[in-house]
């Protein structure tokens, strides 16, 4: 038996820590539980892939300029031609391996804004080749949504029963698949991946209070209100932190997609105070560490939350999307939820002050919760050798 070429692929090593550290979660089970695997990646950041991660990595898209706007012939024309380059590009990249990962990701969602011949037709082009040549594609914990745009909803749907191992990180995804028309009958849920990643050690109280803030601009479905959605979710984010500073508090700015950094950029102008900072986080380790250094967490993005809670630290969500309160409420959180789109300062800032009330309380609760997300997760991996794994052998492709 020959070694077993496994491919990991996705918006991977394009600034969203969130996605790495899915990444990081698989690569650490694949090496424990499979040291003799081939891998690679087909990915959206090749080079830091590549260099983080120690495995070679190939790019997603053939056209470097598809996640730009096209408004010029030029552009428009290149994007089409690179649909069709993709086609064959994908197919003879799957061709090469016996399995192909999925790690994480919202990649069965569009809580964010997204189109369709973006990444869920690429998304499709995996899921068919993997069809079409036997390679078994895993949909990995991954995150799923209700979805408005048809198009993106069949492709989405399409691409999910093409799959060979579907698992999901929430409850709420497997129903949506469920009603999107996808037998999910023998699918499972487990804790986010992120939740399989070394816990840093807890730090010293400080009063710090870490805020992650999100360039956020609404759900795919919110195009035509985008930059008010933003502009209010920046004035109440702003006007939290400069009434935490009011209070004397220290608070730790940090993000968790390198498109956040201007949102910080406009904090720090806007309060003007050496108690506000910012961290330089590359990684979901670094957040981590962020997190267990602060004696409260506020945050918006998915995995900034799965950050602060995984290391213990009483956390109030600036929900978005159904899959930050499924994330709350499974870990005991449920009532620390502020919707991110319709921020009142006064009311999030009556909220918090409740959190760290509870402070002792919730960490019991959440140290409890995270003893569970781990034993889930070991269920996770043993699913995967079973279903991936069992008597892989390569086979050369006709």
């Amino acid at each position: 038996m020959t070694a077993a070429r496994v491919g990991v692929f996705g918006l991977l090593g394009s600034g969203n820590l969130g996605n790495d550290g899915s990444l990081e979660a698989v690569l650490r089970y694949l090496r424990a539980e499979h040291p003799e695997a081939v891998v690679d990646a087909l990915c959206g950041g090749p080079e830091v892939v590549a260099a983080r991660y120690a495995i070679p990595a190939t790019r997603l898209h053939w056209n470097r300029g598809e996640y730009r706007t096209a408004s010029r012939a030029r552009a428009i024309a290149g994007k089409g031609l690179g649909k069709l380059v993709d086609a064959f590009r994908t197919a003879a990249w799957v061709r090469g391996h016996d399995v192909v990962i999925v790690p994480g990701m919202g990649v069965l969602e569009a809580t964010l804004p997204l189109r369709p011949w973006g990444f869920p037709y690429s998304l499709f082009l995996l899921c068919a080749s993997g069809r079409l040549f036997g390679t078994r594609v895993a949909l990995v914990g991954v995150g799923a949504d209700a979805i408005g745009n048809r198009l993106t909803r069949a492709l989405v749907r399409r691409s999910a029963r093409l799959a060979a191992y579907r698992s999901y990180r929430d409850t709420l995804s497997r129903d949506a698949l469920r009603a999107m028309g996808v037998d999910t009958a023998r699918d499972a849920v487990y804790p986010d991946l992120a939740f399989a990643l070394p816990t840093p050690p807890t730090g010293t109280s400080s009063g710090t209070v870490c805020v992650g803030v999100m360039d956020f601009h609404g759900g795919d479905d919110d195009r035509a209100r985008a930059e008010e959605i933003h502009r209010r979710y920046l004035e109440g984010t702003t006007a939290f932190v400069r009434a935490l500073v009011e209070d004397g508090r220290p608070v730790r700015l940090v993000t968790g997609d390198a498109c956040d950094a201007p949102v910080v950029a406009t904090i720090l102008d806007a309060v003007d105070s050496p108690l506000v900072t910012a961290a330089e986080a590359v990684s979901l380790a670094d957040l981590m560490k962020e997190m267990a250094a602060a004696d409260s967490v506020v945050a918006t993005r998915y995995h900034n939350l799965v950050c602060a809670l995984k290391v213990g630290t009483p956390t109030l969500a600036l929900s978005y999307a159904a899959k930050s309160d499924a994330l709350m409420a499974g870990m005991g959180l449920d009532a620390h939820c502020h919707p991110a789109r319709e921020i009142d300062a006064d009311r999030l800032l009556a909220q918090f002050r409740e959190l760290e009330k509870r402070s002792a309380e919730l960490r019991r609760t959440l140290a409890e919760r995270n003893k569970h997300a781990a034993r889930q997760l070991d269920h996770q991996f043993t699913a995967l050798t079973r279903t991936l794994f069992k008597g892989t052998t390569r086979q050369e492709a006709p």
